[in-house]
């Protein structure tokens, strides 16, 4: 059973850095390609980051590029998300979830997800 298990979220202020993690286990394949969502109160769930589990070819939501890195270290089966110049806007909680078949901004497209980890950025 592949379970996702996100951590690094917290409460910091405006300009902070935070980095996220995504443990991955009971993986039996390679997975394709890992994507970061967040999603706000009352809002949709929403992309933020994906990048090919192997390769390097990354992709981004306009708001967080030159903020944000997506990575993967595939010998931990761990995939992170690098957040610097946090704004209150990037206030949401935070899901990574593997996909296993193609590489897109849809959330349709994940199979597997975490349970979330929860950012808010404060002036």
């Amino acid at each position: 059973q592949v379970q996702l298990v996100e951590s690094g979220g917290g409460s910091v202020q405006a300009g902070d850095s935070l980095r996220l993690s995504c443990a991955a286990s009971g993986l039996t394949f390679s997975p394709y390609a890992v994507g970061w969502f967040r999603q706000a109160p009352g809002m949709e769930r929403k992309f933020v980051a994906a990048v090919y589990w192997i390769g390097t070819s990354t992709f981004y939501t306009e708001s967080v590029k030159g903020r944000f890195t997506i990575s993967t270290d595939n010998a931990k089966n761990t995939a992170y998300l690098q957040m610097n110049s946090l704004k209150p806007e990037d206030t949401a909680v935070y899901y990574c979830a593997v996909a296993t078949r193609v590489i897109s901004r849809s959330v349709q497209t994940y199979d597997y997800w975490g349970q979330g980890t929860q950012v808010t950025v404060s002036l």
